[in-house]
């Protein structure tokens, strides 16, 4: 029984599992590895640990409210997903296709390193990254890239260096939680959002205020 396993913990084990789990219907994503910017190094993340190491209790706990834990060791991501639709966020368009282009340059980055798993990228890339792919025509309003890169980041898909998100010159952090949003099977869905883009274009005021 969860009540029973619950109490063997000691009383601070027990304020820490309170505050992970509502870490986890925040975030969603929980990742072994904190990048650790000043120094340029990757630090094991105490958070992850614990939940790691009461990963049945986490798991039997979300379960009765109809959530699924679940974990992959070889690169470090635990995550939390619902079994109901409606309680399921839904992206706009935008920072949708920043997902998928993100994703693109995970991999292709991924392939120049032998050894490091940390891709970084830019704003400034990023954006021109999704207009020589054709998904937008033009640099989207600074208030739509600050929105949806701030949605990202809640997520555990990207953390920044420094500097405002919608800087062009930012250092974006891809984390790997970005290969369980956007599996190998949903690349293909990028081609099909490409060709949904068609003729339309927005203008940077529609964009902003379709965010307000």
């Amino acid at each position: 029984m969860f009540e029973q396993e619950f109490e063997k913990l000691n009383m601070a084990d027990q304020e820490a599992f309170r505050r992970m789990v509502n870490w986890l219907l925040a975030h969603t994503y929980l990742l072994q590895g904190d990048y650790a910017f000043e120094d340029n190094m990757r630090r094991t993340n105490p958070d992850y640990l614990f939940v790691e190491r009461n990963f049945e209790l986490f798991q039997s706990y979300l379960e009765y409210a109809g959530f699924r834990l679940e974990r992959d060791t070889n690169y470090g991501v635990i995550s939390l997903a619902s079994s109901y639709e409606f309680n399921r966020i839904k992206l706009d368009k935008l920072t949708t296709l920043m997902l998928y282009v993100l994703r693109l340059i995970y991999e292709e980055e991924r392939e120049k390193l032998s050894l490091s798993r940390d891709i970084f990228t830019t704003t400034g890339d990023l954006v021109h990254k999704m207009i020589s792919l054709g998904v937008i025509k033009r640099k989207p309003a600074n208030l739509s890239l600050r929105d949806s890169l701030r949605t990202l980041n809640r997520f555990r898909i990207v953390e920044k260096v420094d500097g405002p998100w919608e800087n062009a010159d930012t250092r974006l952090l891809i984390l790997p939680a970005i290969l369980f949003v956007v599996t190998n099977e949903r690349i293909s869905n990028m081609y099909q959002l490409i060709d949904e883009e068609g003729e339309h274009e927005e203008t940077e005021e529609d964009a902003a205020d379709s965010l307000a």
